[in-house]
């Protein structure tokens, strides 16, 4: 490894927001450059009059050392008196927390998008306020929200199910209305192609990765570039580490497992978009099964305690793309 090394992420989600940290730690420990972060926008919704984007948010907010870690959400010392006046006048979801804080970060979101802003334009502007080590992208400028179809047809927007259900409504499906006419954001499929290495963080892959690898263009991307593609398990013994991706993986007809979700990616040589996948010490025994899908296992812990500890996740996952090449 060079400190040339070039390195795009895909996340989402607070696991996203977790490992994107571990990068950075491991990209400043090798002398290499910032990673392209590329951040999923599928659970993005307008909400009294503001778009909230939950996911740019979480990276922005973890990168920044602002975020807060006991609820796994928003700002650190928070407050809600604003969101408490709007419950009193019946605006927005009485079950849906906005910060006092988080509503300047949605409030400058918005007024920046009204002026004629587009998203990555917005998030460009957003980077500036903190030293992020990170170049991070929206996944598109389009609107994709993610709406979940029920058992009974019905349809609700992805943050009503998860936050206010709590995902405990069977899903049937999960919709990003317009994307199949979305485009990559400007410079995701550039530095996609540019990469010497592609990680795919361990977000829930069906809400958090599941919409960036839907967005035409992306897919072909990934199976076109040079780089090795690394992808690591969020399922650890067979459980997910945070959420309820195994709702999500249920719905889609994935088992809950490592190997379950490395054969949902699928290897490069089969036109999935995996070459190496990491699995926890945990399902070491499935290691050759997922090098009989055609993908290079490695085993490594992959709690992420701490930012060192996921660095050395991210270590590990570039030592195997390292492996690869030679």
């Amino acid at each position: 490894m060079t400190s040339a090394l070039r390195v795009v992420v895909l996340a989402g989600g607070v696991g996203g927001s977790k490992f994107t940290l571990g990068v950075r730690a491991a990209l400043l420990r090798r002398a290499a450059p910032p990673a392209t972060v590329v951040i999923n926008t599928g659970d993005d919704l307008w909400l009294s009059g503001v778009r909230l984007q939950p996911d740019v948010d979480s990276v922005v907010y973890a990168l920044a050392g602002v975020n807060d870690t006991q609820r796994g959400w928003g700002r650190t010392g928070d407050t809600e008196r604003v969101n408490h006046e709007l419950q009193a006048w019946g605006s927005g979801w009485p079950w849906f927390t906005l910060g006092d804080l988080d509503l300047g970060t949605h409030l400058a979101r918005t007024g920046w998008l009204r002026e004629g802003l587009t998203p990555t334009q917005v998030l460009a502007r957003m980077s500036q306020r903190w030293p992020l080590g990170a170049n991070l992208l929206p996944m598109t400028d389009s609107e994709v929200d993610t709406w979940v179809v029920l058992e009974d047809g019905s349809r609700l927007h992805f943050q009503e199910w998860w936050t206010r259900h709590r995902a405990t409504l069977v899903p049937l499906s999960f919709e990003n209305p317009g994307i199949s006419s979305a485009v990559p954001a400007p410079g995701v499929t550039d530095a996609i192609a540019r990469a010497d290495i592609v990680l795919i963080a361990p977000s829930n892959p069906v809400v958090s990765i599941g919409p960036i690898l839907a967005v035409p263009g992306v897919r072909e991307a990934l199976r076109a570039t040079a780089a090795r593609i690394v992808g690591v398990s969020p399922i650890i013994g067979g459980r997910v580490v945070r959420g309820m991706a195994d709702v999500c993986l249920t719905a889609i007809g994935v088992e809950t497992s490592a190997v379950g979700v490395a054969s949902h990616y699928a290897a490069r040589s089969a036109g999935g978009v995996l070459d190496a996948w990491l699995l926890a010490e945990e399902d070491a025994a499935s290691a050759p099964i997922v090098a009989g899908l055609g993908i290079h296992p490695v085993v490594a812990p992959l709690w992420m305690t701490d930012a060192d500890t996921t660095a050395d996740i991210v270590d590990a996952a570039l030592s195997a793309a390292a492996d690869l090449r030679a």
